[in-house]
């Protein structure tokens, strides 16, 4: 979802244009019954939550007013917090960033100062650039590739764990056993454990990203920063693996020692690709 971010920052007039004509021309907003609030839901089909919060004192002086229902707890609750946050513009608009709400959603906020009251109103994001015309989205096949995700993100951490406690296993069993201490008794285990640590940190990646949304912070270069994590990862159980190769190479064959360079002129390219890969991005960014 991180391109729905993309979209609205890249379009971010065209939106906030559109939300303050269709407000400015409904009236006033700051004194109306709930009933007004409610009819708010017809004309933005991406709206999610509407409250009213008394500019003087900070507190919320409505109910948090749904599509559907009404929430009658959050009423006479401080929101100063959310107050002290505004930067509202001449035209008494104020606009947040996009961000996760309660509902799982992405986001955004948009509060209009009316006299005394701040209005403040939760749009769906997606909703929201699919209303303005900058996306077309398919509902269904939507649901289908989040599901896809979801399924792959938590297979992949199973198989992760399983590596890690199969290491950890060979590990206990070879000393249970009573067998002498060697080199893959020792790095075998470390080896498995850091594979299980890459691929549980991508599956992590791909979830957060793609299904919970944990975070939604601007982050241009993050396919980069994953990419990079998991190289270094790899690149750590590809050294261990090629010691491993050298040392049995060395005592038991001696006369195979190339196949042992070939090994680690791979991970040395390896390494140099991953170098010059940051060097690109460190040069990009600035």
């Amino acid at each position: 979802m991180k391109e729905y971010i993309d979209l609205y920052i890249k379009n971010r007039g065209k939106i906030e244009n559109f939300i303050e004509n269709s407000i400015e021309s409904l009236g006033e907003l700051g004194n109306q019954s709930d009933y007004f609030y409610k009819q708010l839901f017809l004309t933005f089909t991406s709206l999610e939550l509407v409250y009213v919060v008394d500019a003087k004192t900070n507190i919320q002086i409505s109910p948090n007013i749904y599509k559907k229902n009404n929430d009658n707890d959050e009423k006479n609750k401080d929101r100063s917090y959310l107050i002290n946050k505004l930067i509202i513009k001449d035209n008494n608009f104020a606009f947040t960033k996009p961000y996760q709400s309660s509902t799982g959603t992405l986001c955004i906020t948009v509060s209009k100062k009316d006299g005394d009251n701040i209005i403040f109103l939760d749009f769906d994001l997606e909703k929201l650039l699919e209303r303005v015309g900058i996306i077309e989205k398919h509902i269904y096949f939507s649901k289908i590739i989040k599901g896809f995700y979801f399924i792959a993100g938590f297979f992949m951490m199973i198989l992760a764990i399983s590596t890690i406690i199969y290491g950890g296993y060979n590990f206990i069993n070879h000393f249970i056993q009573g067998s002498d201490i060697n080199i893959d008794g020792i790095f075998k285990p470390i080896i498995a454990t850091t594979l299980g640590l890459a691929v549980f940190d991508l599956a992590k990646t791909i979830l957060e990203q793609e299904v919970f949304f944990k975070s939604y912070s601007k982050e241009s270069k993050i396919e980069i920063k994953v990419l990079t994590k998991f190289l270094i990862t790899i690149l750590i159980a590809l050294s261990i693996e090629t010691l491993i190769v050298v040392f049995k190479i060395s005592i038991h064959n001696y006369d195979k020692m190339i196949n042992a360079l070939y090994l680690m002129g791979g991970v040395s390219f390896i390494i140099l690709s991953l170098a010059v890969l940051i060097f690109l991005t460190k040069i990009t960014k600035e």
